[in-house]
């Protein structure tokens, strides 16, 4: 992984081993070469992973709605909606952006079934993907390592704060296509799509371009210095392991919970589920407290794919899908239920799909 991402202060990370063996992941996916140059940008990883829905490997011009979600833009302006679309070079069409971290697929997935489901589009494109590795490439890292490596004043933050996530994350993306009808050898219907915010009580937990104060307060990189942007470290992605172990499962099940209430749903009426999961070292916690609340969709039913394709971020909900439809026969009537975290500040989101 080194080889790709590099080495911080020319030296093999100490915690690498130690992430890797908790998180189960085995193998990642880098749009990067071993000189550290970008070989495909987040738009166009979105763009072919469009382009793949479609035989002809072009947007029929029935698609009127192109729905992006991603955590990791290529820049900060235009959006990247309007990248992605520029990338496929189509036609004139209605774009709209999710902002955040995982659930941004799910929020792209939303406007596209909401506005279907209102009759303002028949056909829809919703397209997740990532480009996390050029950002863990180890000369942001470096200057912050050199300025604090041989401080003994300074907290050794990046020991793990910022250095795990380096071995985490995968690049990548997913896309799918959503009509007002049924069509193909597999056709998933929607028949719900929920998200929940838990930011009015929870603090942020994972964050990237600010620095998090000791009263909770995100410090925004617009209110550093060009000198300390680059000495602190401030652009890479940062995560608060201790708020992430308090709040994320209590509170992801805490979802899961009220909207199987909502919809009065039976977890044993569930065939599949696919838990969206960061790190296996959540496996078990997530199905223990499934299983110690009553609720039936304990780790029997689940489809999971993170050591093989790692944390694809917002794409990993489609990247799992993909995988389940291709390999797993899916009959008629049977349900899958998509569940997606986002320990940001703690959103959650579940997705209702029966194959019609």
């Amino acid at each position: 992984m080194e080889a790709y991402i590099g080495l911080i202060g020319g030296k093999p990370s100490k915690v690498r081993s130690i992430v890797l063996k908790q998180n189960g992941i085995k193998t990642h996916y880098y749009a990067l070469d071993e000189e550290h140059t970008i070989t495909h940008s987040n738009a166009q990883l979105a763009k072919e992973a469009v382009l793949g829905l479609f035989e002809e490997n072009a947007v029929p011009s029935d698609i009127t709605l192109l729905a992006c979600g991603t955590s990791t833009p290529d820049q900060l302006l235009p959006s990247h909606a309007s990248m992605v679309h520029g990338e496929l070079g189509n036609f004139p069409m209605e774009i709209f952006s999710s902002s955040g971290v995982c659930l941004t697929s799910l929020q792209a997935l939303k406007i596209c079934y909401s506005n279907i489901l209102a009759g303002l589009h028949d056909n829809a494109v919703c397209v997740a993907s990532e480009l996390t590795s050029p950002a863990l490439v180890s000369k942001f890292y470096d200057p912050e390592y050199e300025a604090t490596h041989d401080n003994p004043d300074k907290d050794p933050y990046m020991a793990f704060e910022k250095d795990f996530m380096r071995f985490m994350l995968s690049d990548g993306a997913g896309a799918v296509l959503l009509q007002d009808h049924p069509e193909g050898d597999c056709p998933l219907k929607v028949e719900w799509v929920e998200m929940t915010s838990y930011a009015n009580e929870l603090p942020t937990c994972m964050f990237m371009a600010a620095e998090l104060e000791t009263n909770g307060r995100l410090k925004s990189w617009k209110e550093f210095s060009p000198e300390e942007i680059k000495e602190r470290g401030v652009l890479v992605g940062k995560q608060d392991i201790r708020q992430l172990k308090k709040h994320a499962i209590k509170y992801w099940v805490d979802h899961i919970e009220t909207v199987l209430a909502k919809h009065k749903l039976n977890p044993k009426e569930v065939d599949y589920v696919l838990p969206h999961l960061s790190s296996m070292l959540f496996y078990d916690q997530v199905n223990e407290e499934l299983k110690s609340r009553g609720i039936a969709l304990t780790k029997e039913k689940w489809f999971v794919n993170l050591p093989s394709v790692g944390n694809v971020g917002s794409a990993a909900i489609y990247v799992a899908l993909e995988e389940l439809m291709r390999t797993k026969e899916i009959k008629q009537g049977q349900k899958i239920l998509l569940l997606v975290p986002e320990s940001g500040r703690f959103s959650y989101g579940t997705v209702l799909l029966t194959r019609v």
